[in-house]
């Protein structure tokens, strides 16, 4: 295994997924919207030849899982903590499965590519870490050549300040990045066309 590829997500209920979006959408609305943008994201990611795509999940059974998405993907329960815990958790075990290197999405970026993602496992080769910049100050992506639990410590998750407090982390370690194109993320209402 050279390439691996995360996906985070949850299984569409309604009143669980994107609760964010409740109060423009509603609980069905919400649920219908991440199930559309889950869909979207693994019909792209399906076009990635030799990578590895793992599907961390909550919110349901392996079983509705694969009714759901198909049963050719692996999926794994996301383990506890915040996400950072849980990125360093998936990281290493990925790590400690062979992988050369490990690329997390989530499934709210309607403007992800399996392009945009092969150029992210392309600047692995040559940095120690690829990301791509959301325009509400998080991420959509990214990527290591090798576990840096740093680059997932002490950020202010949910904020408009953790692209910027990863930076200063990556800044700091002497890392040599690699940046993607900025994206629009789907999380608030705000955010909706």
């Amino acid at each position: 295994m050279q390439e691996q590829l995360i996906i985070f997500t949850r299984y569409p209920e309604a009143g669980k997924a994107k609760t964010r979006l409740i109060p423009a959408l509603g609980d069905v609305g919400a649920a219908e919207l991440h199930r559309q943008m889950t869909e979207s994201t693994i019909a792209e990611v399906r076009k990635l030849e030799n990578v590895s795509i793992c599907v961390y999940f909550t919110g349901s059974s392996i079983e509705q899982m694969q009714d759901w998405l198909g049963d050719n993907l692996e999926y794994q329960l996301q383990p506890s903590g915040d996400l950072g815990d849980r990125l360093i958790h998936i990281f290493q075990t990925m790590f400690d499965r062979g992988a050369r290197s490990v690329i997390a999405i989530g499934t709210d970026c309607p403007d992800l590519t399996s392009e945009i993602i092969m150029q992210a496992f392309a600047q692995l080769k040559t940095h120690h870490l690829s990301i791509g910049a959301a325009t509400d100050g998080g991420y959509y992506l990214i990527g290591l050549d090798q576990l840096i639990p740093d680059v997932f410590q002490n950020i202010a998750w949910s904020t408009d300040v953790v692209f910027q407090q990863t930076l200063e982390i990556v800044q700091r370690l002497e890392l040599s990045i690699a940046f993607l194109p900025t994206l629009h993320d789907v999380d608030r209402p705000e955010d909706l066309p």
